[in-house]
């Protein structure tokens, strides 16, 4: 059963209160990594966690004269602390809190996308096994080609997922680093102690080597991932579109009691959820390509990526996981009709046997090329004029001096094409 899906968590974490949290978070531990290097005292330390409290409102109207976020912050900090709030952000830059806090933000948010993927992955897979031998015509231009089943179909998309899900794992390692280096990174003010310190028991890594800022290539590769995601859902629901359209009507939308497709026209049931997400990749797409103009930046940081980030991170993330939601209830809900598959892969009068026609003629001793000439002679006809490729091979001479009865009900047996399946599942699925 898919649980329903809810935005809270991941709106949560893009909270005021839960950014400010972060910010805390990482403040506090630069104090217990300074007390331990004997910069500050126990006592003052106690002090802090006692008093030490978040006011979002204090903090927004000290920042309507301060200009400045983090300031306002430790202002606000301060306030409620009093003198041993001296010791809060020494040494640090406002980069070390922020920069620090937007890795344990992004972490939190993968981690929730990664079990949105998870759901994704068991309901493509039960599709997979379900659907395994329900034949289908597939396409190439959009025109008929040979068969192959809707579980095969699901199984290329479980595939794809599984690789979303490991570029997901791979780039939450990529932004989950965090800097407590000091202005331009060079230490010169607080131990490289603090850094570890903090990482570690924050769960991050340290950067290596940063200047002011975390370097931006982690946060584009990030968000790139991101947009690849999103991209896999809208090819997914491109083809629940094509799948759906009346002509073919081989899968739909679920269409609950009570719903509406057209103001206008009664009949309408449309593939609105597909479409909505063909429409949300493309904002996730874009902010793939903000994040890419964020890393390069004058010397060792401007702020031109602060803003940027303040929009996409928040909404890249909770963009894609609606989408992931979202796909995950259409294709559990998915409806399927084997039936209408069946007569659309018959509607071209066998001719989707043509390879096999060419393969048999040339293993009989004919040569391609002419083995090629004569199958699409009769394909063409078949084609054009709706008669049944099988008979009209069966007529033809050059055909016969090749291919017995016997080779052609071997030829147009529709199981050839599904010998391989389970060698492919076995490789998809193990």
């Amino acid at each position: 059963m898919i649980p329903r899906y809810s935005r809270e968590k991941m709106e949560k974490i893009w909270s005021p209160q839960n950014r400010y949290q972060k910010w805390l978070d990482v403040e506090m531990a630069a104090c217990e990594a300074m007390v331990k290097l004997g910069k500050m005292p126990q006592k003052a330390l106690d002090n802090i966690r006692k008093k030490i409290a978040i006011d979002i409102a204090r903090i927004d109207e000290i920042e309507k004269i301060t200009r400045h976020d983090v300031v306002a912050f430790l202002t606000s900090l301060t306030e409620k602390v009093g003198e041993d709030g001296r010791f809060i952000h020494m040494g640090l830059t406002s980069s070390d809190v922020l920069d620090t806090s937007l890795a344990l933000l992004l972490k939190e948010s993968a981690e929730i996308l990664l079990d949105d993927i998870d759901a994704l992955l068991d309901v493509l897979k039960k599709k997979a096994f379900e659907h395994k031998k329900t034949l289908m015509i597939g396409r190439s231009h959009g025109i008929h080609a040979e068969p192959i089943t809707f579980g095969l179909k699901m199984a290329l998309w479980y595939q794809e997922m599984e690789r979303n899900r490991a570029r997901l794992v791979r780039a939450k390692e990529t932004v989950s680093h965090g800097k407590i280096s000091g202005a331009v990174g060079t230490f010169s003010f607080v131990e490289p102690f603090v850094e570890e310190y903090v990482c570690e028991k924050l769960g991050l890594k340290p950067a290596p080597v940063s200047s002011q800022i975390v370097q931006r290539d982690r946060h584009a590769e990030f968000f790139t991932t991101l947009a690849i995601i999103a991209s896999s859902l809208d090819k997914f629901a491109q083809e629940i579109r094509l799948l759906q359209r009346t002509e073919v009507r081989e899968a739909e939308e679920y269409f609950s009691p009570g719903q509406k497709g057209s103001s206008a026209m009664p009949h309408k049931r449309n593939p609105v959820l597909s479409e909505n997400i063909s429409g949300l990749a493309r904002l996730v797409r874009s902010y793939a390509l903000a994040a890419l103009e964020d890393v390069a930046l004058w010397h060792e940081r401007d702020i031109s990526h602060s803003s940027v980030e303040r929009v996409i991170a928040p909404d890249a993330t909770i963009v894609l996981d609606f989408m992931l939601g979202r796909f995950t209830g259409l294709m559990d809900k998915l409806v399927v009709y084997p039936e209408r598959m069946m007569a659309n892969l018959n509607m071209t009068h066998g001719v989707i046997f043509s390879q096999m026609v060419l393969l048999a003629l040339i293993e009989k001793g004919a040569t391609r090329e002419d083995a090629y000439a004569i199958v699409q002679k009769n394909a063409m006809k078949s084609w054009q004029e709706g008669l049944e490729f099988r008979e009209l091979l069966t007529k033809d001479a050059v055909v016969r001096k090749y291919l017995a009865q016997k080779d052609l009900d071997n030829v147009f047996d529709i199981n050839n094409f599904l010998k391989n399946l389970d060698f492919i599942f076995g490789r998809v699925f193990g």
